[in-house]
């Protein structure tokens, strides 16, 4: 008997030490109870302690951003798809607030607005996450902006140039070619080491596409971040994603890396605070927009700037994107962009349809930075252009009356139209500094006189041949940020007529 139950106790032993190693897991965690729940925002009700702009996680995955902390209710932005979600339903803390991962791993994907992939290339491992809302830096951490960055675009780099770490609008009515714009410049950094962040908002999917495969296509994806908050995303993604883009890019400038980053468009974003601002009832102001959406839109675009030395180096260049309607660029939100930028380039659907590409208006775009975005041979040709051209302008108005000219007068109207035909560009066909130079110094100085409107396009081709194969020195030298001497300006336009006149001369 006693060896049975020797034995009983050998078998049950194990048995006993397992269950003695078993202790159940209790989480703890602060929940809430839905109230009520609607397109993009929900209210609940139950948290005795809660942050702003904390995370809270709803059943079926979807998360959402405490928004408006008020006394037994609160208003939450959910930033997924609410179909799911019914009153009653259970909601828990988080502890931390949005954030999205940032590094080298993002570099050539497509994300959405919470850095999660939608480009079917698998998951991606980041070291590190940043929220995506951060301070902007102080003025004492602020850099002057004074260096360069190029688009490639005659009309943007000579009438409106731009420099590292300055917020330039990109402005006008729909179809005008503003995004072409942003795009051409993010094609421009191939050679310049500046990293990109491409933030779609609101867009259609179609349009998306085509951007990335134009990135693609250019071997720029690679170096650009693309984050897509489209047109059928949740009102809350809309509103999150051009602050995840910047907390992105941030990442690289906080470590002496420039960054190019485009909000494509900042309208888009503006209406969808609009919806979930009256979603979650707050009072309307003008246009029904919030008291809050300039604080909005500045608090983005604060954080754009050039860091000085020891706190990085580092640049934010800063694209946002505005659409205009019926060329009323005194509207509310385009109004409120122009107060918080550093200048705007606008485009205008005049002279989109007469063929004037890109259609960037000189007299109505500024560069608050001006001549300092420029190397000193480009501020050298390119200084008076803006008021010669404007002066061409007002001559050209006073000329359709037809009044009789006089020779001097006869003379500015063709040297103006050239200067207008020479502005004029392709998609996607960037010229470098030195040739821009050259082109706009040959309109400026007569060269083109002679010629009619439809062989400006030719002789540029030639004239860019021209300088890269019989002055390449000069051509490094504008480059490398040398001032263009008499005796080189001289050269110049004489080896640009010398190809105008061979020219002419294998054509006839």
């Amino acid at each position: 008997m006693s060896a049975l139950g020797d034995l009983g106790e050998d078998i049950f032993a194990p048995l006993g030490e397992a269950l003695g190693r078993i202790a159940p897991e209790i989480e703890v965690a602060e929940t809430a109870r839905i109230l009520s729940v609607g397109n993009g925002v929900a209210e609940v009700a139950g948290f005795t302690d809660l942050h702003a702009d904390e995370v809270l996680h709803f059943p079926h995955g979807v998360v959402g951003i405490a928004s408006s902390l008020r006394p037994g209710r609160i208003g939450v932005i959910v930033l997924g798809d609410t179909a799911r979600l019914r009153p009653g339903d259970r909601l828990r803390r988080s502890g931390r607030v949005v954030d999205v991962p940032v590094g080298e791993a993002l570099l050539g994907r497509v994300v959405d607005a919470l850095g999660r992939p939608v480009d079917d290339l698998g998951r991606i491992d980041a070291a590190e996450r940043s929220p995506v809302e951060r301070p902007a830096p102080t003025i004492m951490q602020r850099a002057p902006v004074e260096v360069p960055l190029q688009t490639g675009i005659k009309a943007v780099d000579a009438a409106v140039p731009i420099a590292r770490g300055q917020r330039e609008l990109i402005l006008g009515d729909r179809q005008t070619g503003k995004t072409a714009i942003a795009v051409d410049a993010i094609l421009n950094q191939k050679d310049t080491g500046v990293l990109s962040v491409y933030c779609a908002i609101g867009q259609r999917a179609s349009a998306v596409v085509r951007v990335v495969e134009t990135l693609r296509k250019a071997g720029a994806l690679g170096r650009t971040i693309v984050v897509v908050a489209g047109g059928d995303d949740a009102p809350g993604l809309q509103f999150v994603a051009p602050y995840a883009a910047t907390s992105m890019a941030e990442h690289f400038m906080a470590k002496g890396r420039d960054v190019l980053i485009v909000y494509d468009d900042i309208t888009r974003h503006a209406r969808a605070y609009r919806e979930l601002s009256l979603l979650l009832r707050r009072p309307p102001g003008r246009e029904a927009y919030p008291g809050d959406i300039f604080y909005i839109h500045s608090r983005l675009l604060e954080r754009a700037t050039h860091l000085r030395d020891k706190h990085g180096g580092g640049s934010l260049t800063a694209l946002p994107v505005v659409e205009t309607q019926a060329q009323n660029i005194s509207a509310y939100i385009p109004t409120n962009l122009i107060s918080i930028t550093d200048g705007q380039i606008y485009l205008s659907p005049a002279l989109f349809e007469k063929g004037q590409l890109p259609a960037v208006d000189v007299g109505s775009s500024v560069s608050r930075v001006g001549g300092k975005a420029q190397l000193p041979a480009f501020r050298a040709v390119a200084g008076s252009l803006r008021l010669m051209y404007a002066q061409f302008e007002e001559l050209e108005s006073f000329a359709r009356f037809g009044t009789q000219l006089d020779e001097e007068t006869r003379r500015k109207l063709t040297r103006g139209r050239r200067v207008r035909d020479m502005l004029k560009q392709k998609e996607h066909a960037h010229l470098p500094v030195p040739e821009q130079v050259a082109v706009l110094l040959a309109a400026t100085e007569g060269v083109l006189d002679a010629l009619a409107a439809e062989e400006v396009a030719a002789a540029e081709e030639t004239l860019c041949r021209a300088v890269r194969a019989e002055l390449p020195a000069l051509c490094a030298a504008i480059a490398a940020g040398e001032p263009l001497a008499q005796e080189a300006r001289g050269a110049l336009i004489a080896t640009m007529r010398a190809a105008l006149e061979g020219r002419g001369d294998g054509d006839a």
